[in-house]
């Protein structure tokens, strides 16, 4: 696991970006797995600025979101889909038929669940997968107990995350209770995970899910499992770790083997050395 740390939040988006965008150029039909919520908003305003700016091409790109409210339209204001149109599909290029968010109004969730599946399968799997970090260590819908080889599915929100959620609704009664999420089984098999954390109140969550036992009460903590995650945290989220310095240690050791293979290379192909 790759441990990023940031200043602060426009950081920690700015890097995020980066690593989505280069996989966006170097595979332009490539399958991004998506996630909603606060965190993700910088990341996706810098996305957006690359494409208007950068010329960064979403028209070929693939994207699955991780969840969706079950009994919420696409066209309400609380709901996933229109939360992703608004703050990132309405301003890339990105091709309508390409996109996939869980349907909150399947009238066979079971039935849909498994075609989700099957789509992001035939999609050719998940390329990265973005993530937050829940209050509880949940990553997607999958709450605390949640089987670590959990699949796509209907989930019922504990009321921790109904409280969490209560503020985007004009009341407790309001709030769904009850959420298609992709499984923690489902987010594994993604090529590449990027978990994003910001702020005092993940960090001691954070903590868990870095550095603390696997565990299905901290759904996060099964990313330890997965050969290729990247965690980008700002200094508040990753001021419980206990391995900071190791991690910053690594960064800058990565980034010195970066130059040294550059400078091979250019000595290689540039005539320096001969066979």
């Amino acid at each position: 696991m790759r441990v990023i740390v940031e200043k602060d939040y426009d950081g920690m988006s700015k890097k995020a970006a980066q690593i989505v965008a280069e996989v966006v150029r170097e595979k332009p039909d490539c399958v991004l797995g998506l996630a909603t919520g606060s965190t993700p908003l910088g990341l996706y305003r810098e996305l957006i600025r690359m494409h208007k700016e950068e010329g960064l091409d979403f028209s070929r790109v693939k994207t699955f979101n991780l969840d969706e409210y079950y009994g919420l339209p696409p066209n309400h204001p609380q709901s996933y889909n229109y939360f992703m149109h608004q703050h990132l599909f309405d301003h890339i290029n990105i091709a309508p038929q390409n996109i996939n968010i869980p349907n909150g109004l399947a009238r066979d969730a079971e039935a849909f669940c498994a075609e989700y599946e099957r789509m992001i399968k035939d999609a050719g799997g998940i390329d990265i997968q973005v993530l937050g970090i829940g209050g509880d260590g949940h990553i997607a819908f999958n709450e605390p107990g949640s089987s670590l080889g959990s699949r796509t599915r209907l989930k019922t929100l504990t009321e921790e995350t109904i409280r969490d959620n209560a503020r985007f609704f004009s009341s407790m009664e309001e709030v769904p209770k009850f959420a298609i999420t992709m499984g923690v089984g489902t987010i594994l098999e993604a090529r590449r995970c990027l978990l994003l954390a910001n702020g005092s109140k993940k960090a001691k969550v954070l903590a868990q899910a870095i550095e603390g036992p696997i565990t299905a009460q901290v759904t996060a903590s099964a990313l330890q499992l997965h050969p290729n995650v990247i965690v980008i945290a700002d200094e508040e989220a990753t001021s419980e770790l206990k391995r900071k310095d190791y991690y910053a240690h690594v960064e800058r050791m990565t980034e010195k083997l970066k130059d040294i293979l550059a400078s091979a290379e250019g000595l290689i192909y540039g005539g320096g050395i001969k066979e």
